[in-house]
């Protein structure tokens, strides 16, 4: 498979590289800056330079084209304010979702946050944050052109992974590790049957692929 990540630098979207890189897969990580296209050839994965915030639907529409998924896996990143959480968390997205349309990739992965809520209420920049996450979630999930799957992560670590999760549309709170979530998408990527579901993540006793199949019908 091809698989195009928006957000190709970050820590979830670098463990997603490796992982399907070492199986085989072509990954293309979108990236803002030059500078950090050798890490993702590290992880073996193509660099490929557009800034989300100004770029146009057909712009990363071309970017889209020949794949056979999409994933956003992007975020304006915590140490920015709330500007960047609409143009980044929910624009971003937005824009994302429609260039996969327009290019004609249906599979399409969003890597979100748990408690996202387009009426989500409050003005601090987490607040802000888990609004614009659900409103990228909403616009997402009402594109009938594409097989999306939600995917909530609660507290994300860098623990090593367990292969063990809990993977439900409800979990509750909890933490995960960055690992599990890289081999949750990876394992999600394979099982179309998830397409239609919004999923909370947590870590837990089932094994990912097991995990993966029950909430898939299997």
């Amino acid at each position: 498979m091809r698989i195009v990540i928006a957000g190709g630098h970050g820590q979830i979207a670098l463990r997603l590289e490796r992982l399907l890189a070492a199986r085989g897969d072509e990954a293309a990580g979108i990236i803002r800056r030059p500078e950090q296209g050798d890490d993702l050839r590290a992880a073996g994965a193509e660099p490929v330079v557009c800034d989300l915030e100004s770029a146009s639907v057909e712009d990363v529409a071309a970017l889209l084209r020949g794949a056979d998924a999409a994933v956003f896996a992007a975020g304006a990143g915590p140490g920015s304010g709330t500007a960047r959480k609409d143009t980044v968390d929910r624009g971003a997205a937005v824009l994302f979702a429609d260039a996969a349309v327009l290019a004609g990739v249906r599979r399409h992965l969003v890597v979100s946050s748990m408690g996202a809520d387009p009426a989500h209420r409050g003005d601090d920049v987490f607040d802000v944050y888990q609004r614009a996450k659900g409103e990228a979630d909403a616009y997402v999930s009402g594109l009938d052109a594409l097989d999306w799957t939600i995917l909530r992560p609660g507290a994300l670590t860098n623990d090593a992974g367990t292969g063990r999760v809990r993977l439900e549309a409800h979990t509750g709170r909890g933490a995960v590790p960055r690992d599990d979530v890289a081999a949750v998408i990876t394992e999600l990527l394979d099982t179309p049957a998830t397409a239609g579901l919004t999923l909370e993540l947590i870590g837990g006793s089932t094994p990912i692929s097991v995990a993966v199949k029950s909430v898939a019908g299997n």
